[in-house]
Formats: C-alpha cells, structure tokens, sequence
C-alpha cells in the first residue's frame, strides 16, 4: 500500500528540526534502503525556510507505516505538528534528483 503522509511543522518547531535533521535523515535513509520510500522532501516557505515534510511511502500495511511513524525523531520530537496520512495510487515516479 502507497502513502501520502503531509506533515506540517509546529509554529516554533524550526529549531528543534535542525536538531534531530540529522537524525531525521539517517531514518529515512534506512526506510528508503528497505524500499519504502517513494518521494520525500522538505517544505518550505517563500524564504526557503524548512516549515513541514511531505513523504510518499510503501508498505505492506498500515500497521507497518506506523511502526515507521513511531521511529520518526521528528514526531518524537514534536517537530511535525499537523500530519495528515493518505492512501495513494502513484502512476508516476520521476527519479530525477
């Protein structure tokens, strides 16, 4: 099963980001690795700066994704704030970088 999971950061959660980023990256890399990571990024706002996260993830359940979500040190953190979890049907994924 494909997922869309939008999550938007708290009104003061910038500092706490960049301090588990690291963290953050490490993660996903490993969940990207294992083949569950589709598409991900960072929102940002007109200045560029990083204000939420917009992730398209594989798994098998959604039991499964939200083992990942328990493993997210920016939910751990509370970083992200507003997360809103969809299924999705992707048709096309453009690998450029």
């Amino acid at each position: 099963m494909q997922f869309v999971i939008n999550a938007h950061d708290g009104k003061d959660a910038y500092e706490r980001r960049m301090s588990v980023r690291a963290q953050h990256l490490e993660n996903i890399t490993k969940y990207n690795e294992a083949g569950h990571v589709i598409c991900a990024g960072g929102m940002t706002d007109s200045e560029g700066k990083l204000i939420g996260s917009v992730l398209i993830m594989d798994f098998d359940s959604r039991d499964q994704l939200d083992e990942y979500l328990k493993s997210e040190p920016y939910i751990k953190v509370n970083v992200w704030e507003d997360i809103i979890v969809e299924p999705i049907n992707v048709v096309i994924a453009n690998a450029k970088k």
